[in-house]
């Protein structure tokens, strides 16, 4: 509904650490029921941003906003679930141990057997957290984000170290506590994750939203169709009107064009040899090399 308040909000918020902007002047709302994948190179301010959410550091100017309160908040806290890119886990508690201590700090707290099952813990509940492999204190990691029943989570590269098998059944998990009520805001280097679980899109780069928009909404705006084929001469591709760029490798020639019609008329017209031409849209990917790419053109 229009009238429902955001759950988080930043307004014209710059965060700066010495002579680095990771952050400047990014204004957005989170609203409730959505999953919401953040995307950015190393060092474009998605990290940042989680923190400043989840109140571990405060803006240079601008206000940042939880529930409707300052993110310190406790009030505002008891509310939010949040696994950050590096966990520190007491290597002598065991893994149920450290669920109901998390879990003794929220006052409505989920139901540890339920969370336990829902993230494949049941197995682990009796063991140390120091025996546990990279992968197995991954997966509490995110399940702790749970335990305290949150409105909002945020993930910080919540699959780091996981296999393909755990990361898909991760992504499940996530996805049921989704459907139960839970708002998700997930950033990700595994770019299929986020085409897996986004339903909004948001791109950073340079501190700066480069694009905010559904999934569908961040591929169109890109706008780009990439076409591939063999036997062709690359200089001729890259005279071409609405050639984006090309990649040249041992299977042939990609071509990233603003209009794939236009492209294979002129293909044709020049008369230039080809064979094993095929069209498909631009993946996440490609539209979120593109993006920051352009973003970094444009700086220069």
């Amino acid at each position: 509904m229009a009238d429902t308040p955001p759950l988080a909000r930043l307004t014209d918020v710059t965060r700066r650490f010495g002579e680095v902007t990771a952050l400047d002047h990014v204004s957005l709302d989170i609203a409730p029921g959505s999953i919401v994948g953040l995307l950015g190179p190393n060092g474009a301010g998605k990290s940042t941003l989680l923190s400043l959410l989840d109140g571990t550091r405060r803006p240079t100017t601008g206000t940042v906003e939880l529930f409707g309160r300052a993110p310190g908040d406790p009030r505002a806290r008891q509310r939010l679930g949040c696994t950050p890119q590096e966990t520190g886990l007491p290597d002598t508690l065991r893994v149920g141990e450290v669920l109901d201590f998390v879990a003794a700090h929220f006052d409505d707290a989920a139901d540890r057997t339920t969370i336990a099952a829902e993230f494949g813990l049941d197995p682990l509940l009796r063991m140390q957290t120091g025996a546990l492999s990279g992968g197995q204190k991954r997966r509490l990691a995110v399940a702790l984000a749970f335990i305290g029943n949150p409105r909002l989570v945020l993930l910080d590269e919540p699959t780091t170290g996981l296999d393909v098998e755990a990361r898909h059944t991760l992504w499940d998990a996530l996805r049921r506590q989704h459907e139960r009520g839970a708002t998700i805001v997930v950033t990700s280097h595994y770019l299929e994750e986020i085409e897996a679980l986004a339903e909004r899109v948001i791109v950073i780069g340079r501190g700066r939203v480069l694009a905010d928009d559904d999934l569908a909404g961040v591929l169109g705006r890109v706008g780009l169709r990439c076409v591939t084929l063999d036997g062709v001469d690359a200089a001729v591709v890259e005279r071409m009107d609405g050639v984006v760029r090309i990649d040249v490798d041992g299977r042939g020639l990609t071509a990233w064009v603003r209009d794939s019609d236009a492209f294979v008329r002129s293909l044709v017209a020049s008369a230039a040899p080809f064979d094993g031409l095929a069209v498909r849209r631009a993946s996440l990917e490609e539209a979120f090399t593109t993006l920051t790419a352009d973003d970094e053109r444009m700086s220069a």
